[in-house]
């Protein structure tokens, strides 16, 4: 009978779904959460990575959340994080004035993009830029600036980032940018970064202040962001191409902080309306988990605000 006893045990073990197993080992997994995530993604048309970590109550969920996806715009907040600490070595200064060149055009809709060849900017505003109007010129810059991709992941690869990596204009990496494009990542290592840099954890204290105060500066607020209400402070970034879409937020909620990121990948759907399979997800990934957290403080998006979204 005992022996029996242990073999069930031993089947239900090897049955047991993978994601919930991965996520308890940083905290205790939200079981009703977990199912309703997994509802969500079920009839998604591509491939998605939910990582969710309520920081006060350490409870957890998660949908392929170590597997590999593009970042997109998200890569920027690493080449922050690289940048910042650049300046804690000294090879920056936070108070810089550079000189923008034409050659430092990424083509797009960058406002660093309509600069004229030899004007002035300080380095700070190059850094606002890069992540609330998310400006590519000026992430790429920075990259440069901060040591370029090398440098970049080198401080990934330090600081126990195993899988989130800049790959465009970086030697070695060609192969992983036909993957994966600018940069790549997991579900649960962006998610730790954002947090780390919450609990002030990245390069010093006095950085990670002021990259949050920061993050939490965003213009493109009309996916996640919306679904929050105006009144509760959000850290975030996020990102988008042809066939993926990501965002990675970090909620100040009255009930506690609670972090999540949400990605995809192999996107059928590659419209760039609001509409996008891909940013739905996002939204109504990001409604349940307030709706989850806060019960006490139900809210919702106004009749009219899809309008008013950028």
């Amino acid at each position: 009978m005992r022996h029996a006893c242990r073999l069930l045990l031993l089947v239900a073990f090897a049955l047991w779904p993978s994601a919930p197993l991965a996520a308890q080992r940083e905290g205790r997994v939200d079981r009703s959460l977990q199912r309703e995530l997994e509802i969500l993604v079920a009839g998604f048309h591509g491939r998605a990575g939910i990582y969710v970590h309520h920081l006060g109550s350490n409870r957890v969920a998660a949908v392929n959340a170590d597997s590999v996806f593009p970042t997109a715009s998200m890569i920027k907040v690493p080449i922050l994080a690289a940048t910042f600490d650049a300046l804690q070595r000294g090879a920056l200064h936070f108070a810089d004035t550079l000189v923008y060149r034409d050659s430092l055009l990424y083509a797009g809709d960058d406002i660093l993009g309509m600069a004229k060849d030899s004007a002035r900017i300080e380095l700070s505003r190059v850094i606002m830029l890069m992540i609330t109007m998310s400006d590519n010129t000026a992430a790429l810059w920075l990259q440069q600036l901060a040591g370029t991709g090398v440098a970049v992941n080198a401080w990934l690869a330090a600081n126990g980032f195993d899988s989130t990596r800049v790959n465009s204009r970086t030697p070695g990496r060609e192969a992983n940018r036909q993957l994966y494009g600018w940069g790549q990542t997991t579900p649960r290592e962006i998610a730790r970064l954002l947090t780390r840099i919450r609990r002030e954890e990245v390069v010093s204290p006095a950085a990670s202040q002021q990259m949050y105060r920061t993050l939490t500066r965003i213009y493109w607020n009309g996916e996640a962001l919306s679904q929050l209400p105006p009144w509760v402070q959000a850290a975030s970034k996020q990102g988008a191409v042809d066939h993926s879409r990501s965002e990675v937020v970090l909620v100040n909620a009255p009930g506690g902080d609670y972090v999540f990121s949400v990605i995809t990948k192999a996107n059928a759907d590659s419209s760039w309306t609001p509409s996008n399979e891909g940013y739905v997800l996002i939204r109504r990934v990001s409604a349940l988990l307030w709706k989850h957290f806060e019960p006490r403080h139900p809210w919702t998006p106004a009749a009219g605000a899809e309008a008013l979204r950028p």
